[in-house]
């Protein structure tokens, strides 16, 4: 047996090692990325709930501050709690302010 054949031997032999010490590695990586996966899966899943929930706030929002803000309801404040009324005509006065003309 010559040293050529004696190197391609170990070489195989290497080779052989190698590859069947890979396998484990990538099964390895594979449940690694598996579980990464389903943790980032989770965290969707969380984030998509909390914007729901986020929206459906918003919307009571916009409804309270569409209650609050009608025009109805402050007019019925300013009479009833604060005691005022709308001006007469004769009332209303007009101030008109003009800038500098240069």
């Amino acid at each position: 047996m010559g040293v050529k054949s004696k190197f391609l031997k170990i070489a195989g032999t290497v080779s052989t090692y190698l590859l069947a010490l890979t396998i484990p590695v990538f099964l390895v990586m594979a449940v690694m990325q598996s579980r990464h996966y389903s943790d980032i899966e989770s965290d969707v899943v969380a984030l998509n709930e909390k914007q729901s929930e986020l929206i459906e706030s918003n919307k009571t929002y916009v409804t309270d501050i569409s209650v609050l803000a009608s025009s109805e309801r402050i007019e019925k404040i300013a009479v009833e709690e604060l005691g005022m009324r709308k001006a007469d005509t004769d009332e209303i006065v007009r101030i008109s302010i003009e800038g500098n003309k240069k």
